[in-house]
């Protein structure tokens, strides 16, 4: 691991249940450039599209964190918000809005 990087405790999501719904298989390892992401990245789709991925409300990270995220660096970053959220831990974001 460099020094850029550490282990967040942010689950992967790489795996599948007989729902297919994604499934926690191991911790990942946290840029802390994502988080700045999380600040300057748009929802893509859905009824929360356009809005920033930091501001997403928790109901709807937690309907992802159930059904399962999407693959990719959009659910990667969904996930982080997750934890961010589920923690609340949001307000780790509020100095790099200034930036």
């Amino acid at each position: 691991m460099t020094g850029d990087e550490w282990v967040s405790g942010m689950l992967d999501y790489d795996k599948t249940d007989d729902n297919h719904r994604k499934l926690p298989s191991r911790l990942a390892i946290m840029k802390p450039e994502q988080l700045q992401l999380l600040l300057v990245r748009e929802m893509p789709y859905g009824k929360y599209k356009g809005r920033l991925l930091a501001d997403l409300p928790g109901h709807y990270l937690g309907w992802f964190a159930r059904e399962g995220f999407p693959r990719g660096e959009l659910g990667e970053l969904l996930a982080l918000m997750y934890e961010l959220d589920h923690n609340a831990l949001r307000h780790l974001l509020d100095p790099l809005r200034s930036t």
